[in-house]
């Protein structure tokens, strides 16, 4: 019988202790299956192999956690490169700690916090996985943030990952962006812009400084031509009234256009000329 717990997500992980004697047992591999919703979708060869190694020499010290499912197989929560790795060392079982009293929220929470806590997962892998568990759950990013210990804007900046384009994202995938350089891209925004520049950045080609300087003329470039965009053309209705009132008057006109009204402005330089413009007025 599983044993009923109740705290946090973080205490529901780091109580799956080997003293459970109510739920740990022994399970054959074939009877484990991967968690399709594992926050970390790629797994290293070579590091799986010398696991493996280490479980051939040693035996797997720490148990799977696993809950059962209605065919009666079992699906992994937490554990899943030692489930791996003992498959590639040729086990036929493996120890495991069964908890069936584990929600589905708290499931997804566990794989995170047991990913995020190896440092197993790359920036994509993390943001997707934040996000599997806000959609899924309905969670906001400050109850996510205080279930797994991290800061709100750590989950943000995580979370904004997913709006970069494709290419950009691969590149993270493959850890040949640094945090930096990913900071400063994030305020490239054009996608073909920011693409062209990560792979720049991704084979060594821009420094996270000079990255920063390209995103900095991109931005003010954008500001002149939003202004420029926002300059009504003049009437040339207007330019036509400057040029007859000029000739008319013998004096410099201007007509000049305002937020809150236009303005007729008709320059003089004495008393005579004043009294000759008035004198037009009052002809007309």
């Amino acid at each position: 019988m599983a044993r009923k717990t109740e705290g946090s997500f973080s205490d529901l992980f780091m109580d799956n202790s080997l003293s459970d004697e109510e739920s740990l047992t022994t399970l054959r591999l074939s009877e484990i299956e991967p968690n399709k919703n594992q926050p970390r979708k790629s797994f290293d060869s070579d590091a799986l192999k010398q696991l493996a190694d280490s479980i051939v020499e040693h035996g797997v010290i720490q148990p799977l956690l696993v809950r059962s499912l209605p065919s009666g197989n079992y699906v992994i929560i937490a554990g899943e490169r030692r489930w791996r790795a003992s498959k590639m060392a040729g086990l036929s079982e493996i120890p495991v700690v069964i908890r069936d009293d584990i929600t589905d929220e708290q499931a997804a929470q566990i794989a995170m916090i047991e990913n995020l806590q190896r440092e197993n997962l790359n920036p994509i892998e993390e943001a997707l996985g934040y996000k599997e568990i806000i959609d899924k759950h309905g969670l906001t990013q400050d109850k996510l943030a205080r279930a797994l210990g991290k800061a709100r804007s750590s989950i943000a900046n995580s979370l904004g990952l997913l709006t970069m384009p494709n290419g950009v994202q691969e590149l993270l995938r493959q850890g040949l962006l640094s945090a930096g350089h990913c900071k400063a891209l994030k305020k490239v925004k054009d996608d073909a812009l920011m693409t062209e520049l990560a792979h720049k950045a991704a084979n060594g080609e821009l420094s996270v400084r000079q990255v920063e300087q390209i995103a900095k003329r991109e931005s003010e470039n954008a500001k002149v031509a939003e202004k420029s965009r926002e300059i009504k053309p003049r009437l040339s209705y207007y330019t036509e009234v400057e040029a007859s009132l000029t000739e008319q008057f013998g004096t410099k006109v201007r007509i000049s256009e305002g937020k809150k009204g236009n303005v007729l402005q008709i320059n003089f330089k004495d008393k005579e000329e004043l009294e000759n413009i008035l004198a037009h007025f009052q002809e007309n």
